[in-house]
């Protein structure tokens, strides 16, 4: 009762918003993963270049734009928030942000799981001012934790003076600067509650929960998924099922996709979406061994709690590559083989630690585009693109980064500079070269934009394509995927070829009789077989 006291004043103190949408999603869904400042130019607010690039060559492509945390921060590329509540003034506004949302539904990050330690928050928790006094989660330090997930390899209790001279030891599953929130606090509570639907208010479409995993902290449990974490996220559903119905949440949960399902709920009352975080290290995988085995198998069974949930399909984000999604599908060895051929094409890998002290692989630090090429000289536009030909054929909402749309590169000198393994792959890219690059016929990134804009914008107009439209994925040829995606008005099958060489499909095999269209190149196909080439990908239609 105390809780709802708190509650139901901050949800009269928002405006209502009445649901407009039939349904949470369409095939023409697409999200653009992004910081604010990936794109720079100077004397120029980087919230406007965003929305110059985006209106001139984003519109009709993509529907979303996620924006990575856009707020005030310390550390870790915007994921310790200092504010909030307002727009890194470095960035630019929320008038900003608003303009981009005229033409783009908004994507926002709520980070929370913690709060950064140079916030006026912590300030008020180290003073011990009302209100603040137990926003933070204190341990003894000799309490038993060996139990706790841990998805980093620094310590999982930080030290802090407060304001009265005494110490204390705080929960910091991220990092020293990094501050878990104690969720059993009301005046969290409160406050969170409060973010959540001041950023609903601001035009969030989709919300995403980050890090929410280990939101609840319970000392004798591993932290992770605990009852009490899916009971939040059914209180954040329900709220803005109240105040604005139309918003989505979205689970980011870096984890086995049993766990990471988990977070559908009953299929009603948790996440609309669901990150696929066993898609971007499997389909790596794949493409390292040319062989779509294991790929098609984890595929085919996919399975959506509702026609109200679906995933999001990403092979590349801000983050790197998470390798614990493919435990129980890869065997040590072979997770070791994909350690060795990252770090061979320029990559590093991160590690986080294990109840024994011992640490192990939790990602892969590499941009996508290096490595599905597998080799820096490289320029195999078509490689890469039939990785992403895959991701945008499974059932689900896509999304993908912008330094994929953009052909990005290893960002070597970036990770040196800061000595954070993460910004190989977080480079803020100078906005005039990229249009010129873009306005020069035969450059990488053109060559890539210009393709990787096509295959979105064909994707869009097939029914068969709807996130919950009906699949099955077919196994007839080790080093062919194929996935046949089924909608009232039409069938069609997606076929990639993962190989370095040509490979022959029978198309009587995959249940294909008489001419189909291949929407990408608009060209009849009315043969018995087909000869893909390298790493060619066609998607056959039949209305």
């Amino acid at each position: 009762m105390r809780a709802l006291a708190r509650i139901l004043p901050l949800i009269e103190s928002f405006p209502r918003r009445s649901r407009k949408k039939s349904g949470f999603f369409s095939q023409e869904d697409v999200v653009l993963i992004t910081y604010a400042d990936s794109l720079v130019r100077a004397g120029e607010a980087p919230l406007k270049t965003l929305r110059g690039f985006a209106e001139s060559h984003l519109k009709g492509v993509v529907t979303t734009i996620h924006f990575l945390p856009f707020f005030p921060w310390s550390s870790d590329d915007g994921f310790s928030v200092k504010d909030f509540h307002r727009i890194n003034p470095d960035l630019g506004t929320w008038e900003d942000v608003s303009a981009i949302g005229g033409d783009f539904q908004l994507m926002f990050d709520y980070v929370v799981n913690h709060f950064s330690a140079e916030g006026e928050w912590f300030a008020n928790y180290l003073a011990g001012k009302n209100g603040f006094t137990d926003f933070a989660i204190e341990v003894d330090p000799s309490a038993d934790l060996s139990m706790v997930t841990r998805p980093r390899s620094l310590p999982l209790l930080s030290e802090y003076r407060k304001g009265d001279g005494s110490s204390v030891h705080l929960w910091t599953t991220f990092s020293a600067d990094q501050i878990d929130f104690n969720f059993k606090s009301l005046d969290v509570l409160e406050k969170m509650i409060e973010v959540l639907l001041l950023y609903a208010e601001k035009g969030a479409g989709i919300l995403r929960l980050d890090a929410i995993a280990y939101l609840w902290k319970e000392i004798g449990t591993s932290c992770i998924h605990l009852s009490q974490t899916h009971d939040m996220v059914k209180l954040f559903r329900a709220l803005l099922d109240i105040v604005a119905p139309d918003v989505m949440i979205l689970t980011e949960t870096n984890v086995p996709q049993p766990e990471n399902i988990s977070y559908f709920g009953s299929g009603r009352d948790e996440a609309q979406m669901v990150y696929n975080f066993t898609l971007p290290p499997l389909l790596l995988y794949a493409f390292v061994k040319q062989d779509a085995r294991l790929l098609s198998e984890w595929a085919a069974g996919l399975k959506l709690a509702s026609e109200s949930t679906t995933f999001f399909n990403f092979t590349a984000s801000h983050d790197g590559i998470g390798v614990r999604p493919l435990e129980g599908i890869l065997p040590r060895k072979e997770l070791d083989t994909l350690i060795d051929f990252v770090r061979t094409n320029g990559g590093q890998v991160s590690t986080k630690r294990n109840p024994d002290g011992s640490d192990s692989p939790y990602e892969l630090n590499i941009t996508y585009v290096d490595a599905i090429l597998a080799d820096p000289a490289s320029q195999q536009a078509d490689k890469f693109l039939a990785s992403q030909a895959v991701q945008y054929a499974l059932p689900g909402v896509p999304a993908t980064y912008i330094h994929s749309l953009l052909g990005s590169r290893n960002w070597t000198a970036g990770a040196e500079q800061t000595g954070r393994a993460r910004t190989i792959n977080r480079e803020k890219l100078d906005a005039d070269q990229v249009r010129r690059a873009l306005n020069t016929p035969g450059s990488f990134r053109a060559r890539m934009f210009t393709s990787y804009r096509h295959l979105i914008k064909t994707r869009k107009q097939q029914p068969a394509f709807h996130p919950n439209a009906a699949f099955e994925v077919l196994d007839f040829h080790p080093q062919l995927f194929i996935i046949r995606r089924d909608a009232a008005d039409q069938t069609l099958w997606a076929i990639t070829n993962l190989s370095g060489g040509s490979n022959r499909c029978v198309l009587s095999d995959i249940g294909i009789s008489g001419p189909v269209i291949d929407v990408l190149s608009n060209q009849t196909i009315d043969t018995l077989s087909l000869e893909l080439q390298p790493y060619q990908y066609v998607w056959l239609s039949r209305r």
